[in-house]
């Protein structure tokens, strides 16, 4: 690793140990925050992964549900009923607190179930397909607040791991080689001056 291009100069040293002081604290800190974002992003992995086991069990519900009310009803009876439904979804962004920082993440507001068609064209089979594409929203819209935060996190753990190999591969290491080159330098010069006085008592000495 190069060292830094400036003046051996006992200035200079100080100012060396105090930027390896403040790299080598701040390498703590950004380790100890790494490892807490890569905690909580297993977490919230663990969490999409349950989800995704709920999701995968509702589809198997849904869509046999669908295709069974296909069947009992008819297509034309099913495309008519649900030109009648409408539902309106509110989407907005929200803070999430997680590892310690606070990320932004999105929030769906379901609406409430309403009938839309008459007792008289109400079919069980109907309601039941209502019911559990309902459910199987529900869960979608957990799903993608989730992994909104499991993104915004691997990337804070992506950007915080390379701020914690700049400094422990080139600035920690180049600030130390140049605080070590410095004190050489002055160790140097200090051992040329008592060299000198030495000299220079002894010629004294003699005349």
């Amino acid at each position: 690793m190069a060292r830094l291009n400036i003046a051996p100069t006992k200035s200079n040293l100080l100012v060396m140990n105090e930027q390896l002081a403040i790299s080598q604290d701040g390498y703590e800190l950004l380790e100890q925050k790494r490892e807490i974002l890569v905690m909580e992003l297993m977490r919230m992995v663990e969490q999409v992964k349950l989800l995704e086991q709920r999701i995968n069990a509702q589809v198997e519900k849904a869509f046999p549900a669908l295709r069974k009310m296909l069947l009992v009803t008819g297509v034309d009876t099913v495309e008519r009923l649900s030109q009648a439904v409408q539902y309106d979804f509110q989407i907005h962004e929200k803070e999430m607190s997680a590892g310690g920082m606070s990320f932004s993440s999105v929030s769906v507001a379901l609406p409430k179930r309403e009938l839309f068609y008459s007792f008289v064209d109400s079919f069980a089979e109907t309601d039941a397909v209502m019911a559990e594409f309902f459910e199987l929203l529900k869960l979608l819209t957990e799903m993608a607040s989730i992994r909104t935060i499991a993104w915004r996190l691997a990337t804070e753990v992506k950007k915080t791991q390379r701020r914690v190999n700049a400094l422990e591969k080139m600035v920690i290491p180049q600030t130390k080689e140049t605080k070590d080159y410095i004190e050489t330098i002055l160790e140097e010069r200090e051992r040329e001056s008592i060299f000198v006085l030495k000299a220079l008592k002894s010629k004294h000495g003699r005349s």
